[in-house]
């Protein structure tokens, strides 16, 4: 059997330190402020996560880009070159055009290397979520799944893999035309913040809006109740941006009900942060659907 890597993008928010520990592959990724464009690492060589909110909270404005095909060939070429097969798990195709940048990077190398083993999956995930299912698929391929069955595995879970988030300022999601400009003034004067998720095909939809910071974080520990499957069995994840007290208010009611194994806890990057803004709350778990 040949050796495979997994390779994903910057969206999934993982840290360095997971990435080594996993042993993936992470391309980073573009994003501008005012202007002044940054490359998401896993580190934050370049901007850390708490400085780029501080930059949102105080009015700036921030722009992201995707991977282009040449990126991904300048990824994927060595690799093949070391007799190696790629599994690579892309950030949503209905958030991005990265996934799609990457079948044109898999067509060409494919054509130029008769060997070439080249995966692209569409992970309908975004995020801490996409996070979550890049670090299980990783745990699998550690027990020794081959890379037709990890694939399978990804095609049969991913749509179990609930994403479940609150924003505590509409004007971002206004921006990017989730919520209109009428509605992000009333919900921003009455506190009224929504509770979003991602659907199976991997949009960001508002689901419901409750008032008051407090409730729109036990609504999603609310959803885990009902739709979480097998918790005692599950690492959980939590994304933040830039809110840490509250994602530890959040783990902390899920750990007080379910024997889940873990609850991680990573920064939304500015990728995503600069869609969802300060103060986003994002929970992450395998349920019964989306």
């Amino acid at each position: 059997m040949r050796d495979y890597v997994i390779v994903t993008d910057g969206t999934a928010d993982l840290t360095q330190e997971m990435i080594e520990k996993l042993g993936i592959i992470s391309i980073p990724m573009d994003f501008e402020v005012e202007g002044k464009t940054y490359v998401h690492y896993p580190d934050a060589r370049e901007l850390s996560a708490h400085d780029f909110y501080d930059m949102l909270r105080q009015g700036s404005k921030s722009v992201t880009s995707l991977i282009n095909a040449e990126t991904f060939l300048t990824v994927f070429e060595p690799l093949v070159k070391e007799g190696k097969d790629i599994l690579y798990i892309a950030f949503s195709s209905a958030l991005s055009g990265t996934y799609n940048s990457s079948l044109i990077a898999k067509e060409e190398l494919e054509e130029k290397y008769s060997d070439a083993n080249i995966k692209c999956f569409d992970s309908r995930c975004a995020s801490v979520g996409e996070g979550l299912l890049v670090y299980t698929a990783a745990g699998l391929k550690n027990e020794g799944y081959t890379i037709e069955e990890l694939y399978a595995w990804l095609e049969k879970n991913t749509l179990h893999l609930c994403h479940w988030f609150t924003v505590d300022d509409l004007f971002h999601l206004k921006r990017g035309g989730r919520v209109s400009a009428l509605s992000a003034g009333i919900g921003t004067a009455l506190n009224i913040k929504p509770v979003l998720h991602v659907d199976n095909e991997g949009r960001l939809i508002p689901m419901e809006k409750v008032r008051g910071r407090k409730k729109s974080i036990q609504a999603l520990f609310e959803h885990m109740e009902a739709a979480v499957t097998s918790a005692e069995d599950q690492v959980i994840f939590i994304g933040h941006g830039d809110a840490a007290e509250d994602a530890e208010y959040l783990a902390e009611l899920v750990k007080e009900k379910f024997p889940v194994k873990d609850v991680i806890i990573n920064y939304i990057g500015p990728v995503i942060g600069t869609h969802s803004g300060p103060g986003t709350i994002a929970l992450f778990f395998f349920g019964s659907g989306r």
